[in-house]
């Protein structure tokens, strides 16, 4: 059997690559500062490729991509790989999550230390040749509370750290239960509690449509005045205007921030802040973190070429290639399914994931299909690392029950998958099937029976039964130049409500979400992104 042609594009530790080339069974090619143009031109003859961060894997270069089977992320963000045309395509995609959390937490700490000591100030005075002791009077971290936004992998080495420091740690993480909290000595609070008691508040949640912008103006201004605070997730989690606003005038007294909206930034006010302290994008940068990614990303390779081991997979399931024609599109489906209750449930505390198979499928192996589920609902709200693999461990480890059940029942579908969400609130709920074997539909959502197409921007809407409901949303659509391509509604006549999934051509801004809110009879909005 002819060696498989694996691809490093661009530099991982030399323990990895002495990995990949002790095994006979791969020829292994490295190349640096490739054009995208080069890139593509090369690209149809791999089997596998190691990218770094600085790699965009496009649909257009995964088109050229004709015998590739793996991409392996050296590294946990995936920003840069579009795994869904990976998906369409059959290629495996795996990242490694856990080779820089440690790296990572500990720069937040680092971060948290010279800001509160005013160390990189106090250094760039004394190389002037200035002694200004008090000037930089630092701030004690010994008894202080630190506020924990997100505790993912990064957030629970944070908060144990500090706990070291003697610092009282709170939390904010609605998918968090109570009794894991407990065990690790934390205390949960909402988010405006955590704002308004923490001393320093520390950010470790990943991007996405919920926590972009989720330090705003609002947010800051709950803050206390002696309040620090530390940025070492994403950029665009912290509204960078309106920090400078705050550090300008002195609402909170410092930031520390490591990412940024864009980077490197360029003309960022920010940066000419005294009381800001940043570094370039440092979180995982330190030797041992770069050779356990290394070494991790080349293990995953050489076990998947060799043994057929999938590890840390963001979008293929373990299954024979016949159970996969048949469930492929069902996958679909129950990603779908999870990320829509992913988007629309409420903030509180998830107590249970319920899944019924109905019909056919029972008769298959659907573990996979229930990690798709988990998978699809908690990446609306975790780590990227969330994926296939480890999204029912990670449910464990929050306190969420996932329960499956197969139902033998016979009703109008051949085949339908059910999705229950307990919260303390309230129930929430989705069915879907496949049509012409291939097409995913939504054929209930609550109590509310349609039948719709789960695909691309969708306004979510329930509301009170009433004339003109409809015709305002979409005049007010129509206003804001948003086209409507497909509109399903479900009616329970009963409660004299009706709930709307209206397909639209292009994204559904926060402002004009808050002008949907305010028309006569509307309960619910939500935007969602399927």
């Amino acid at each position: 059997m002819k060696p498989k042609q694996i691809l490093v594009c661009g530099k991982i530790a030399k323990e990895g690559l002495d990995t990949l080339l002790a095994c006979k069974d791969l020829k292994v090619d490295v190349v640096t500062d490739l054009s995208f143009e080069n890139l593509k031109k090369i690209i149809p003859t791999y089997h596998g490729m190691i990218v770094r961060s600085d790699t965009q894997v496009t649909n257009a270069l995964l088109e050229a991509a004709q015998n590739l089977q793996v991409i392996v992320r050296a590294g946990i963000g995936i920003d840069n790989v579009d795994v869904k045309a990976a998906t369409q395509k059959g290629i495996l995609v795996m990242n490694t999550p856990s080779g820089n959390v440690i790296t990572t937490a500990e720069h937040a700490l680092s971060m948290l230390m010279a800001l509160s000591r005013n160390i990189p100030q106090a250094t760039a005075s004394m190389k002037q040749g200035l002694w200004e002791k008090k000037k930089f009077i630092g701030t004690e971290l010994f008894g202080k509370t630190l506020g924990v936004i997100g505790l993912g992998n990064v957030g629970k080495i944070v908060a144990d750290r500090a706990q070291g420091l003697k610092m009282k740690v709170i939390a904010y993480d609605p998918f968090l239960s109570k009794e894991v909290a407990k065990k690790l000595s934390v205390e949960l609070v909402s988010l405006d509690v955590l704002l308004s008691r923490a001393d320093f508040v520390t950010v470790h949640v990943p991007l996405s449509d919920k926590t972009r912008n989720l330090i705003d103006a609002k947010a800051l201004s709950k803050m206390k005045p002696s309040a620090f605070l530390i940025q070492c997730a994403r950029g665009g989690i912290v509204n960078e205007a309106d920090l400078y606003k705050a550090l300008q005038k002195q609402k909170i007294k410092g930031a520390a921030l490591d990412v940024f909206e864009e980077e490197p930034p360029t003309q960022n006010p920010l940066l000419q802040l005294n009381n800001l302290i940043c570094t370039p994008h440092l979180g995982a940068s330190t030797e041992e973190a770069q050779v356990k990614v290394g070494v991790e990303t080349a293990e995953q390779l050489v076990a998947y070429f060799l043994k057929g081991t999938i590890q840390n997979a963001i979008n293929m399931p373990s299954l024979s290639s016949e159970q996969m024609d048949i469930l492929k599109p069902y996958f679909i489906l129950a990603e779908k399914l999870g990320s829509f209750l992913g988007q629309v449930i409420e903030p509180g505390r998830i107590l249970a994931i319920e899944i019924g198979y109905h019909g056919k499928l029972t008769e298959y192996n659907l573990n996979t299909l229930t990690h798709a589920i988990v998978t699809g609902f908690l990446r609306e709200h975790m780590e990227k690392s969330v994926n296939y693999v480890n999204s029912l461990l990670v449910a464990k480890d929050r306190g969420i029950d996932v329960k499956t059940t197969r139902f033998q029942d016979e009703s109008e579908f051949t085949n339908l998958i059910s999705l229950r969400v307990r919260t303390e609130q309230r129930v929430y709920s989705v069915k879907g099937t496949i049509f012409n074997r291939a097409e995913p539909r939504f054929v209930q959502i609550d109590q509310f029976q349609l039948e719709a197409i789960p695909e691309g921007n969708i306004l979510f809407s329930r509301n009170k039964n009433k004339p003109g409901v409809i015709g305002a949303i979409g005049t007010l659509l129509g206003k804001e130049k948003i086209n409507i391509s497909r509109f399903q509604l479900g009616l329970d006549e009963k409660a004299g409500e009706a709930l709307s999934l209206i397909n639209v051509d292009s994204p559904i801004q926060k402002d004009l979400l808050e002008k949907l809110l305010k028309l006569d009879h509307i309960l619910t909005v939500k935007r969602v992104s399927l």
